[in-house]
């Protein structure tokens, strides 16, 4: 049987290409955009630009989760996403994921009519397992725990997505409707990063989407010398490509122009025919 994504009403076919998840930050402190589409007109400006570049999924967040942010209240996250949500589902027509680790969050985006919940808080929570099932939604589950600097983090990554995918499927969580996230730059030292994207395939499990997220982060700037966050798109690239070649299933990324390029000619050459 052929490996899919279940997102609601949508089956995205798994090793045919990669994915390429767009980031919108409705936020004022995300540490590569914070603040610049937090008015909705600017935000779907670039929900559109996204969609012209070549974006499969918009991923839209409503809370910073750079190193050292302050997390906001459920209240305070959904009074960011509201006012924009409908423009985007409307007008941008692309498979809308919603970056929140709040079911309450959650289920008013679901309601709203969202098809994936990425969720970084790094625990399989029941009340968002429940809501994810119920919908049909796709779920992002990443690994999110500090590591020890001595871990083998491929091996120590794996088994955490093997032991988070048997807690979701007893919650009643379809197998399809899971992908999985390595985490990359989430209480990881940078060597850790890279051995992660890497040695993508020995992390990704069988039959599960997989989604490499490492645009624009610390692990991206420090081998070049700390550029600006937005010039950090060749080196994101790279890092994708990468791990496109390990068999990522999706890549998520601030840049959609290079992030599509990017994914379409490390599909040709790793996937030729496909």
């Amino acid at each position: 049987m052929e490996a899919v994504w279940k997102i609601r009403d949508t089956h995205l076919p798994l090793g045919k290409r990669t994915y390429v998840m767009g980031v919108l930050n409705i936020t004022p402190d995300s540490f590569s955009d914070g603040g610049r589409y937090l008015d909705p007109e600017k935000a779907l400006e670039q929900a559109l630009r996204l969609r012209e570049a070549g974006a499969d999924i918009l991923d839209v967040g409503g809370q910073s989760t750079r190193p050292g942010h302050v997390p906001v209240s459920p209240e305070e996250e959904w009074s960011r996403l509201a006012p924009v949500l409908p423009r985007l589902l409307d007008e941008a027509a692309l498979p809308l994921s919603v970056d929140t680790y709040y079911p309450d969050v959650a289920r008013r985006c679901l309601e709203a009519g969202a098809r994936i919940i990425n969720d970084v808080g790094g625990q399989v929570d029941a009340e968002m397992a429940r809501l994810v099932a119920g919908a049909g939604a796709g779920w992002v589950l990443m690994h999110s725990a500090q590591l020890d600097e001595s871990a083998d983090a491929p091996a120590a990554v794996r088994a955490w997505l093997e032991a988070a995918v048997g807690r979701a499927l007893k919650l009643g969580v379809e197998a399809a409707q899971i992908c999985l996230d390595p985490g990359i730059g989430f209480g990881k030292t940078l060597e850790q990063n890279y051995q992660l994207i890497h040695r993508t395939a020995e992390v990704k499990l069988p039959g599960y989407a997989y989604l490499l997220g490492a645009s624009r982060k610390r692990c991206i700037g420090a081998p070049a010398g700390n550029p600006p966050f937005d010039q950090r798109d060749s080196g994101t690239a790279a890092a994708h490509t990468v791990g496109i070649l390990g068999g990522a299933d999706i890549i998520r990324a601030h840049d959609g122009f290079g992030a599509v390029q990017a994914a379409r000619v490390a599909d040709a050459i790793a996937r030729e025919g496909l």
